[in-house]
């Protein structure tokens, strides 16, 4: 690992040989009637591992999302009811298709969507619900799928960053109406760039085959669009490189994990300081490490990044609250129904994600736990 002795990146992948082959084999094989193979194997694969019926491939897991809204006729005049804290990519979908987010808190615990906050949101405009699975962490879907069913909403499970996790048994992106995945260079399963949709909803499947096309449903060979749709497809030589991905999944999940338990011994003398939570019933994939110092420090994320900076570790900062960027500044009805103190606000001032890739070793968690510690006593 000499090639870390000047910054340790904060995420990296794991490619071996097989991932080389079967991309190698998809630049040589994967066109004309066999243009698909490698993303038909990889939807298949995926959706055994995930345990749904259905997957399908896409250039990321933004289009997962619309796809997801646009499939339910979600659009102007409507509701969704989102996570205040979350990565950007979760909510813009919602302004794509004309409805409007309505923010909701997060939980202390998983720090993934409030269920209690989410109630208090709903209104007679409310179409659906999107839950995050943040960081690897797991939200409260069996609360949330009460919510949904009671006022009749769809539920979208985005678990980009939970691959491998599981909720009372059931993988992440099993648990809502549709489930989404991001295939991003930095996530437990890459492809570079990508994403999976998954449902056992028949006609949502049906329709999102047809809404990525271009409108054109699936086997059509004559051009002849029933309607105006998008461009989301996934190229072969992403879906081979998932396929080889996905048949080393357990492995994945294994030393992410593993790179977990490196990291809790490593800082596990350091008092005041709160790691990724794994509530009974749950099991956290933790696809990135992350860490929330208590107020007594005195310290935010920007100030304890450039701590590790110094010291030539790259970080990255908890997820701000959407409320208070400049993107959602014209939107403040967004915000009408969170509390008056949420219990994001702390957490996503003061959280960092730390060096989680594949790349890391015994050794190099102890160098970043140092650092946090010498960061801290400072």
């Amino acid at each position: 690992m000499s090639q870390f002795q000047d910054v340790i990146p904060v995420a990296g992948p794991w490619v071996t040989e097989r991932e080389v082959e079967y991309v190698a084999d998809a630049a040589r094989n994967a066109w004309f009637s066999n243009h698909y193979e490698y993303n038909r194997r990889f939807e298949e694969a995926f959706a055994a591992y995930v345990g749904v019926k259905h997957a399908v491939s896409l250039p990321h897991c933004t289009a997962a999302i619309h796809l997801s809204l646009a499939a339910a006729g979600i659009g102007p005049g409507d509701e969704v009811i989102v996570p205040d804290v979350t990565w950007i990519a979760s909510v813009a979908p919602v302004i794509y298709v004309g409805a409007t987010p309505i923010f909701a808190d997060i939980k202390k615990d998983t720090w993934c969507i409030d269920p209690k906050s989410v109630e208090a949101a709903i209104t007679p405009r409310t179409k659906a619900i999107i839950g995050v699975d943040l960081y690897g962490s797991m939200a409260d879907w069996a609360e949330l799928r009460r919510i949904a069913e009671r006022h009749g909403l769809m539920l979208i499970e985005d678990a980009a960053e939970a691959l491998g996790s599981e909720y009372g048994g059931k993988k992440a992106g099993a648990l809502g109406d549709t489930g989404v995945f991001s295939f991003h260079g930095s996530k437990t399963l890459t492809t570079g760039e990508g994403g999976m949709f998954v449902t056992n909803d028949d006609h949502l499947h049906q329709r999102v085959m047809t809404l990525r096309d271009h409108g054109r449903p699936p086997g059509d060979k004559l051009f002849l669009n029933t309607e105006v749709g998008f461009k989301y497809k996934m190229s072969a030589l992403q879906a081979a490189f998932g396929l080889a991905q996905i048949e080393r999944v357990e492995e994945l999940i294994t030393r992410k994990r593993q790179i977990f338990n490196w990291y809790r011994e490593a800082l596990g003398d350091i008092g005041g300081i709160t790691l990724n939570a794994e509530p009974q019933g749950t099991l956290n994939s933790y696809w990135m490490v992350t860490v929330i110092p208590d107020a007594s420090f005195g310290m935010d994320k920007f100030a304890l990044m450039e701590g590790f900076r110094e010291r030539k570790i790259d970080t990255r900062p908890f997820f701000s609250p959407l409320s208070s960027l400049p993107a959602f500044a014209d939107r403040p009805g967004s915000s009408a129904y969170m509390p008056a103190q949420p219990a994001g606000e702390f957490i996503a001032k003061s959280g960092v994600n730390l060096p989680s890739g594949y790349h890391m070793t015994p050794d190099l968690v102890q160098r970043v736990a140092d650092a946090l510690k010498q960061i801290l006593k400072a």
